[in-house]
Order: C-alpha cells, then structure tokens, then sequence
C-alpha cells in the first residue's frame, strides 16, 4: 500500500476532509411536487409571493366592531350581517353597528376588533357588550407573520413539517431539493450468518446489517443491502467495484483494521483513492474514508458499537454534506451524573442516557460497559457523551457535549 495518505488524524482532521469531501461532490437537485419534499433538504430560496394571512381576518368566533364604538363603556349594537370564513361579503360596519363573525373570516370594512361570544348578551339584533375591551383584539391582520418578498427559507434547511406547511401557505406547489444519496451497504465476514440461521462454532449473527440500514432508514435514505462479503479479497473487490459503479455511497463494516483478513484498505488503495485511514477516536480508530469509482467509500470498524458511532459522527456528516445540508445536527450540554477518568489521547464517544433534573438541568449517565462489542449498553442508552481529546478527569457535575440518538 502507498503511504501518501493521512493516517492517526485527529477527530477535528477527519471532519474537514468528510466535509471537503462531501462540498466536492454536491448531489444533483431535482423539482418535486410539495408533498415529496418533506425531511428532504432544501436547494432553493423561498420568498414569499403573497402576505401571510393574506388579509385581515378573526382569531375567534365573535363580533366585529369599531372600537370606538364599545370604549365608554357597555354599549349595544346593531347586528347588520354575518361573515363566515370564506368568501368575503362586503360587509361594512358604520357607527352603532357589528357584524357575527368566525374564525379565520376576513374583517368587514370598519370593524377593527372582535369581540368573543362567550362574553355578549344577545337579544334578537341587539348585541350588547362588556366594557374595557381591548382595541385590536382578536385580529389577525395582513402580513403580521410574512410580507412580501420575505426570504422564508434558504437553501440547506430540512424541509420539517412545520416548514412544508408555510411553504404551502404561499401556494408553492413545488420546490427544488437536494437528490438523495442512494447507498450500498456491505458487512465483511466468514464468521457472519444472519438472524434465523443455527450458530455454527466460531460463527456469529450479523448485527451491522440491522443496525446501519435502520440508521440510513432514519435519515430519510433507501440503502440497498448487498450479500454478506467472504474474507476473500478478490470477491471483495468484485462486489466493492460492481456497487461503486452506481451508487453515490458505499459503506462497509470491518475487513479494514491491520489484520491479516483486514483486505479493504489495500483493495480501495489499488482501486481507488484513501483520502484517510484511522481516526484518532475511541470506539471506530480503523475508519477509512476514500473514493472507489463514482462513490464516495466509508470503511467502518466491524464491532457493531463502533459502526453505531462512526456513523453517528462521521458518515451521517459524510451523506448531510452531499445534500448540502446547512443545518447542524443537534449538539445539547449537560451536566455528568457520575465522573468520567480517561486515560487515552483519543477523543470517546461515550454510550449514555440523558435525563432532566427537576431543577430543569440536562444531565447525562454514562454507561460503564465501554467494549465496542457491547452493544446491549447501546440499545439502552439514549446519546452519545462527547470526552475531549487527551486524557481527561471529568469530576460530577462538568459540562460536557452530548449527541442525541
């Protein structure tokens, strides 16, 4: 293998050329139709063609009066017509008189304040109302959430729900977003046979199969699931290169430590480019990070904990970035419930649960089984506790970084 490559790299190394990467090979957008677009990431500006609300209308079910009109005190009006929310109907509120109105109606001309109908007494077209009614209240007025040609979103957003929905407000009916980045997934192993099949002595269950599919599934992409690869480097590079062929991403689990069946690493160096290989990190040092003909390559560790943190950290940043992803993924502080004694240089990604105080701080409990192999500790833990670089003694109490599941 050549040694032009970086290797050992610190964990902060390793992200500027993940995300280097990623700007290098920005995805391709496409126009959907809005309903398509939700969790997907935005590639275009939005402004606003139209107000929101687009008119002035009621915030509750009511009368519309002038103000002026109800300010001295109780005061009977004339009930001169009813707007319901839909067509507007022209209605015009003089002196002395109001209008029933509903929710989401738009404001008769005159009328500057709704009235609830809880608090009025009714007699026929009479409507008499309480004094000290506040001017304004209960209306929505024209543009008081977007103005025109307001910039509502910007390119790089997850298209949330909430978001979607704005966008729909304004009657766009179609938005460019990023293409989403189809992936391969392969695990590596003689040792690997999966759930549902009797062990054989020295054979194990493929777990990284289940865990990185759900993990992909959960951020919105369809992997593609490949057989089980052999410890046999020349079928390796057969799949490898047949997948790399037509996906965007190709991800693996194990075969690329320094072991003897370790194969990947010399396979993605004659075939294609190591842009890195290991990471100064704790679980997941055997990382490795490259090209392999149209696809960007993410070599992870093999012990399933490993996988669950290199993907946490490094390939869902990996796959953010091909989208163009601006938005960074949710980082919170808390405080440790136990302490934490690091001997290593390397910085830990730490398997923990997050709760709250009832003195509203976050606090995190770091799990005690550490073992990369663990991952029971995994599935009962709800964040990852981010220790810094170098060794650490980290009392009770000291604020730390954690990366929510």
């Amino acid at each position: 293998m050549r040694d032009d490559f970086p290797t050992q790299l610190t964990f902060d190394d390793a992200q500027a050329i993940v995300d280097a990467t990623a700007a290098e090979h920005r995805l391709p957008t496409e126009r959907l139709a809005l309903a398509r677009t939700h969790q997907r990431i935005l590639a275009q500006d939005v402004v606003a063609p139209i107000p929101l609300p687009p008119f002035d209308n009621s915030a509750m079910d009511g009368y519309a009066v002038r103000h002026a009109d109800i300010a001295r005190g109780e005061t009977t009006l004339q009930l001169v017509g009813e707007q319901f929310a839909g067509r507007a109907l022209d209605l015009r509120v003089d002196a002395g008189q109001c209008v029933r109105i509903t929710t989401g109606a738009p404001m008769p001309a005159g009328a500057d304040t709704v009235v609830i109908r809880e608090v009025v007494r009714i007699e026929g077209d009479r409507i008499t109302f309480p004094a000290d009614f506040r001017a304004g209240a209960n209306v929505r007025y024209a543009g008081e959430d977007v103005q025109v040609d307001d910039a509502v979103l910007a390119p790089g957003q997850v298209l949330t729900p909430a978001r979607v929905a704005t966008v729909a407000s304004l009657g766009i009916d179609q938005l460019s977003v990023s293409a989403r980045p189809t992936v391969a997934v392969f695990t590596t192993g003689d040792e690997l046979v999966q759930p549902g099949i009797a062990l054989e002595p020295g054979q194990i269950h493929d777990s990284n199969r289940e865990l990185l599919m759900g993990l992909l599934r959960a951020d919105g992409l369809e992997p593609t699931a490949w057989p089980t690869m052999p410890d046999d480097p020349e079928r390796i590079a057969s799949m490898l290169r047949d997948a790399a062929s037509s996906f965007d991403v190709v991800i693996t689990c194990g075969a690329v430590s320094a072991g003897e069946k370790d194969h990947v690493p010399a396979l993605l160096d004659a075939h294609g480019r190591i842009r890195f290989w290991k990471v100064r990190m704790k679980p997941g040092m055997p990382l490795l990070f490259g090209d392999l003909d149209q696809a960007r390559f993410l070599g992870l560790p093999g012990n399933p904990v490993s996988v669950f943190a290199t993907y946490a950290t490094l390939g869902r940043r990996l796959l953010d970035g091909l989208q163009g992803r601006t938005e960074a993924r949710r980082v919170f502080r808390a405080r440790l419930a136990t302490p934490i004694d690091k001997p290593h240089a390397r910085r830990e990604f730490l398997r923990g649960r997050l709760e709250v105080g009832e003195d509203g701080t976050l606090r995190a409990h770091p799990d005690a089984a550490t073992g990369s192999h663990r991952l029971r500790a995994a599935a009962m833990a709800d964040a990852l506790i981010v220790v810094p670089e170098g060794p650490q003694q980290l009392s009770i109490g000291s604020v730390v970084d954690v990366l929510p599941y």
